[in-house]
């Protein structure tokens, strides 16, 4: 998956768990509840599996239950919202081309799957 430029300035990651996945049909931003802080090498881990994410054909439901906001020192940086259904991917961020505010990845793929479950683990038991 194409990263936004500004990958490498990220220091800080809010892990958001979508409440409203349909309001990302249309929306301007990421919203939902932040779950985790992610720091360091978390984020850097996090980053690379999201870059590694294979690509895969759209579907077309698009509602997603998991997204990143990455921060850098002193600004937000991009947003990414995650739906693991129809693979799809929805990016906000300055830094952006329209061909890259949409992309796909394979939800299924061993990648995809590492990513999913420590979205899954910052939730409470």
């Amino acid at each position: 998956m194409l990263l936004p430029l500004t990958r490498h300035k990220a220091e800080l990651i809010e892990v958001v768990r979508i409440t409203d996945p349909a309001r990302h049909l249309v929306s301007d931003e990421l919203t939902g509840d932040t779950v985790a802080i992610w720091e360091g090498d978390e984020v850097r881990q996090a980053l690379a599996l999201v870059a590694e994410l294979p690509g895969s054909e759209p579907y077309r439901c698009f509602l997603p239950g998991w997204g990143i906001r990455a921060h850098g020192a002193t600004d937000p940086l991009f947003e990414i919202a995650f739906c693991f259904r129809c693979h799809g991917a929805r990016f906000w961020g300055p830094d952006l081309s329209s061909e890259r505010r949409r992309q796909t990845f394979d939800g299924g793929s061993v990648t995809a799957l590492e990513l999913l479950r420590r979205f899954r683990s910052c939730l409470p038991d």
